[in-house]
């Protein structure tokens, strides 16, 4: 083991604490700057005709999407795919939204649903307003897992030999082992706020805790930074039909969350912490993803509809 200093994550999931316990957090500040962001890029497509979407409607095509497709899909899926039990015997723990739980997985097949009925009812082409809001998507997990950092949950993977790891104290609530070797420590939620201002707490816990990748932070630039800008150079530099960049959104970002997975811990409370022994459930859940990308792919080029904007433009009438 390499004698490092590792961080220890005491950052505060609130923005400021009104009462103990009660204020305004972190996690929801990232999904109104997701939604804030993720209007004005599909805003700035919409006005360049890189969508069927008329300007005048991308803050209500937004604002519906973020509440039908990302918040509950993004709900459901992490009920459904990673707290099943959970679930099925409190299913009011669906509404304690402040403690966090979003998948990822549940979030970009709820927005999907939500696209497709949306272009239905105002006749719309579903390919072209999705090929747009998938360009936007990355926007919205890049945030959300910088949340996640905050909260310290979904933490990675040991890591001893890096001086960039992190330490969580959440995992002190994730491991039995480890909590009973705390000892006299009342493990509470009041021993991650103590960590923040007590240096003896900060000393205990920096013996207890096991150095971590910082996974929030690397799935942060591989599904947000990294997946945002090749979508964004496939909608505004390629001339591509549509449903290309829904299908691409689909692989890039299942191949993206598979690489970062390797750095991640499997979380204890899904259905599988492992499939079949060498994918965690994170990756085998984005192997679906990959064949539904290829099934757009097949669909587009198959029925090729291209977008406005790389109509060319009408050349002035001479007198």
């Amino acid at each position: 083991m390499f004698l490092l200093g590792y961080h220890l994550n005491t950052l505060s999931p609130f923005i400021w604490e009104i009462t103990p316990g009660f204020g305004p957090r972190w996690y929801g500040f990232a999904y109104v700057l997701a939604f804030l962001c993720g209007y004005l890029v599909y805003h700035w497509l919409a006005e360049h005709r890189y969508s069927q979407l008329p300007p005048a409607q991308v803050a209500d095509f937004i604002t519906w999407a973020a509440l039908f497709g990302v918040l509950l899909g993004g709900r459901l899926g992490s009920m459904i795919f990673y707290n099943w039990s959970g679930f099925i015997h409190n299913p009011l723990i669906f509404f304690r939204v402040w403690e966090g739980g979003m998948a990822s997985h549940g979030g970009i097949l709820g927005l999907m649903l939500f696209t497709w009925w949306y272009a239905r009812r105002h006749h719309l082409s579903w390919t072209s307003i999705g090929d747009s809001l998938c360009v936007v998507a990355p926007i919205g997990l890049f945030f959300g897992r910088l949340a996640n950092f905050v909260n310290g949950e979904l933490y990675g993977r040991a890591a001893y030999h890096i001086a960039w790891a992190v330490q969580f104290p959440k995992e002190l609530f994730d491991d039995p082992t480890l909590a009973a070797r705390a000892g006299a420590m009342d493990l509470t939620s009041a021993i991650i706020a103590a960590a923040r201002t007590d240096d003896h707490v900060r000393q205990v816990l920096r013996i207890l805790l096991t150095p971590r990748y910082p996974s929030q932070l690397i799935e942060a630039l591989l599904e947000g930074v990294i997946l945002f800008s090749a979508l964004w150079a496939l909608r505004t530099l390629v001339k591509v039909p549509r449903g290309v960049i829904t299908g691409a959104f689909f692989i890039l970002y299942a191949l993206l969350r598979i690489a970062g997975e390797q750095y991640r811990q499997p979380g204890a409370d899904s259905p599988f912490a492992f499939a079949f022994g060498f994918l965690t459930y994170g990756q085998l859940l984005s192997l679906f993803l990959i064949l539904i990308g290829i099934a757009f792919l097949f669909w587009a080029f198959k029925n090729p509809q291209y977008e406005a904007a790389f109509d060319p433009a009408p050349s002035a009438k001479k007198n």
